[in-house]
């Protein structure tokens, strides 16, 4: 997770004193069109996109302490110290205005209806506004309320009290339900409805705070307060990183509705909105994909047979393999089950924090990328070598070989490629070409190298000769099928392209980065979500067949070709009297009248 400042403002006081005031609270419009902000006697309405002030609205006597939107955007309401409450209209217009006995504390409306909650020192409201009903219920508390929130259907609302205390109740009656009462007694600062789930321990929180959101549909809440940080956890409670850093106490938060930003309201006036950009966390091996989701957990997919497995790891999920915060997990398949459900244990569990920017695992290894620099570390967590590049490494990949000695491809920033042994101490060096290496792969028996280059040229060698053999512009994945050794694929501008051997290639669209290959199945990562795409390979067929290439033919049918497609190889290589090949082509659809006559054809030679 990487925040990235989107705007910033500076509020300041009316007599034009350097000294910022307040930023009390926000809210957001449900489409995020607009921000309303509580600071000073004023209601600031700025546009949410990119932080401009729209305009200023003056109706209250004294300093806006609190903002709501309604469910529909039709309406809002500012709460202030004077007492009253003023619900204003889509136009900016005051139409209604209502009063407390104390300083208007927290607002919150009702998710699906126009009901609108208020509190004050001393007491809270419900308001009723319709074209043909405007009401207020008001009722004492015993102690002061300091923040309020609605559940997500509507039908209860909580109140958090300066005792401690969580006030549920019910929105049909007002009445309460439950009664939460805090160990500490320290004030209900903030409080907030997610999904129903299980109550949990708490979570100390180093710092007092002073609110918070949930984030991203409700997978993350966002927490600020008197340690002037904004922190993202999990809905767990796990702490995932630090949004923003203030100069000082971080007063309110507000995740913008449908995306990845938040913006934070300091005490000196300070007003900054940060997108939020989440990298993808994610592994290949053939069929198997595992990817990083809530930021916690890692869910492993079988693309072919359609199952996945989620493996609930607790901590934030820096790489897969597992790195977590400072230990890494690894865990490996049980023994395939009888009903296809994946399962995976823990094996082996390394106490250290690793710091790197690509991981990928081995046999009996790890190995950790930090700029120039590989690692590599057993499972108990024991260091075993290390190299040294002449330049930053852009891309790694382990290409197999036997347990504890496997190889493993490296691209780097100055055009080299090359290739280490974990058993080796010394690097190899394999080409070198003018550009950055953004992707490379190697084919199935070793023997040709593809590279797209920061240029997005794509282009294929023999891994003897160095020869380029074919070069393609206007690429950004490439990946050689890892069942047939002349069959490549490689996406770019909205089209994914199948080349078989030296022939032209075949091209349909596709939207995303191609990362794998396999029989027929190529693997696309498209935004955060990878798809398992079949891919028709007549016309591959077709090309081997024109150049009467029919032992080429056959084995790229076997990855798995139509039966007319079949039926066509057998007659095609019949009447060139390839015999085997036509054999196997009319075994595979079982048509016996050909079967005999190619019998009776072997036993006339």
């Amino acid at each position: 997770m990487r925040p990235v400042l989107n705007w910033i403002d500076k509020i300041a006081e009316d007599d034009g004193s350097e000294t910022g005031c307040c930023v009390y609270d926000l809210a957001f419009k449900p489409d995020g069109s607009e921000l309303l902000v509580a600071a000073d006697t004023k209601v600031l309405i700025y546009d949410g996109s990119d932080g401009t002030l729209l305009q200023s609205l003056k109706g209250h006597k004294d300093l806006v302490y609190a903002v709501a939107f309604s469910y529909n955007g039709e309406r809002f309401a500012s709460g202030s110290a004077d007492r009253s409450v003023i619900i204003w209209t889509e136009q900016h217009e005051g139409t209604l205005k209502y009063t407390h006995n104390e300083a208007i504390q927290c607002l919150a409306f009702s998710p699906v209806a126009c009901f609108l909650l208020s509190c004050s020192v001393n007491d809270f409201g419900t308001s009723l506004w319709t074209q043909t009903e405007k009401s207020v219920s008001k009722q004492r508390t015993s102690s002061r309320c300091v923040s309020c929130a609605w559940s997500c259907d509507g039908q209860m609302y909580a109140i958090g009290m300066f005792d401690g205390s969580v006030s549920l109740r019910s929105s049909a009656t007002g009445s309460e339900v439950k009664k939460i009462e805090r160990p500490s007694g320290e004030p209900a600062w903030a409080v907030a409805f997610g999904s129903a789930r299980v109550i949990r321990d708490d979570k100390k929180l180093g710092c007092d705070p002073t609110a918070m959101d949930y984030f991203n549909y409700g997978q993350f809440l966002v927490i600020c307060g008197s340690n002037r940080q904004v922190t993202l956890y999990s809905r767990e409670g796990t702490t995932l990183g630090t949004v923003a850093q203030m100069d000082t106490w971080v007063w309110t938060v507000k995740a913008r509705p449908n995306t990845n930003a938040v913006v934070v309201g300091c005490v000196d006036g300070t007003l900054a909105c940060y997108q939020l950009m989440f990298s993808t966390v994610h592994g290949l091996h053939k069929e198997r994909y595992a990817y990083r989701e809530n930021m916690t957990e890692v869910v492993v997919q079988h693309l072919g047979k359609q199952r996945s497995v989620r493996i609930r790891c607790n901590d934030l999920v820096r790489k897969v393999a597992v790195q977590l915060t400072d230990r890494v997990h690894i865990y490996r398949q049980s023994a395939d089950r009888e009903d296809g459900q994946l399962e995976y244990r823990l094996v082996e569990r390394i106490s250290h924090a690793f710091e790197c920017s690509l991981l990928v695992v081995c046999a009996q290894h790890l190995i950790l990328c930090q700029e120039r620099r590989l690692q590599c570390y057993d499972h108990k967590g024991l260091k075993q070598r290390e190299w040294l590049l002449e330049s930053l490494i852009r891309y790694i990949k382990v290409i197999g070989g036997p347990s504890g000695r496997e190889a493993i491809l490296i691209g780097l920033r100055n055009g080299a490629v090359c290739k280490i042994f974990v058993d080796n101490p010394f690097a190899i060096q394999m080409l070198q070409l003018k550009s950055a290496v953004r992707c490379l792969d190697i084919s199935h028996l070793r023997r040709k190298l593809a590279i797209v280059d920061e240029t997005g040229v794509c282009m294929t060698f023999d891994a003897t000769t160095k020869q380029l053999l074919f070069q393609e512009p206007a690429c950004n994945s490439v990946a050689w099928n890892a069942d047939h050794e002349n069959l490549l694929c490689y996406s770019g501008g909205g089209a994914l392209s199948i080349k078989a051997h030296n022939f032209p290639a075949y091209q349909q669209r596709m939207q995303g980065f191609v990362v794998g290959f396999s029989g027929k199945r190529v693997f696309c990562l498209h935004m955060f979500a990878m798809t398992a795409m079949e891919v028709p390979l007549s016309n591959q067929l077709y090309q081997y067949l024109e150049q009467k290439m029919y032992k080429e033919a056959y084995e790229l049918a076997t990855l798995g070709v139509t039966e007319g497609d079949w039926t066509i190889l057998g007659h095609d290589a019949l009447q060139n009297l390839h015999l085997d090949v036509a054999k196997k082509a009319f075994y595979r659809v079982k048509d016996t009248r050909y079967l005999q006559l190619i019998s009776e054809i072997e036993v006339a030679r």
